[in-house]
């Protein structure tokens, strides 16, 4: 199967794998989210082999990210599983990290809730999650590019869309995942990173 490519995995693999690197210092189990075409999950497993990467998404998208994984033949990225945040049946834990990049607000509030109560579930105690994407604050657009894709994003779901920060935090507040850092990243987007407590 050839292997599929998201041109934003191109752009942003390698400034989300440093920013990784200095927050996940340690041997870890990590749970990636949405992993999308599998390029993440390679890229970081690659330049991070202290962390064991669990890639997961809808299953349409796993054949894909085998070929990723076969192609790079790592050994700490392991078979994709299918996971729907919606859904209660999510990967064993604990994780020492959870990962997802550009889900968000590709997805409505409801899943978004439904995806950080999962979150807080496989989490270990002191465990992180990463959460990269692009992000309001105080409802006002960090840039133009944003509130176009804003408007793609609800033209397709009219549910989704890019999400308030403090929406955002309240709702981990209330699953005891502490907020621990605002991160800027290329492209107007951010690393949001929280301790579950």
């Amino acid at each position: 199967m050839e292997k599929p490519v998201a041109p934003a995995c191109l752009r942003n693999q390698e400034p989300i794998a440093r920013i990784l690197a200095g927050i996940l210092t340690e041997p870890a189990r990590v749970l990636e989210i949405g992993s999308g075409t599998g390029q993440h999950a390679v890229y970081v497993a690659r330049a991070l082999p202290h962390l064991t990467w669990q890639p997961t998404e809808l299953e349409p998208a796993l054949a894909g990210i085998r070929a990723w994984q076969e192609d790079a033949g790592l050994d700490n990225v392991l078979e994709p599983l299918v996971l729907d945040v919606s859904q209660d049946d999510w990967p064993e834990g604990p994780y020492d990290a959870v990962f997802t990049a550009n889900t968000v607000h590709f997805i409505g509030w409801a899943p978004v809730r439904r995806m950080f109560e999962g979150v807080a579930r496989v989490l270990r105690p002191e465990g992180l999650f990463c959460v990269y994407g692009p992000f309001n604050y105080e409802g006002r657009y960090t840039s133009e590019g944003n509130r176009e894709l804003d408007a793609w994003l609800k033209s397709r779901d009219s549910a989704s869309g890019i999400k308030d920060i403090e929406a955002v935090r309240q709702l981990a507040d209330s699953l005891e995942l502490v907020f621990q850092q605002d991160l800027a990243m290329p492209a107007n987007n951010r690393m949001l990173v929280f301790r579950k407590s």
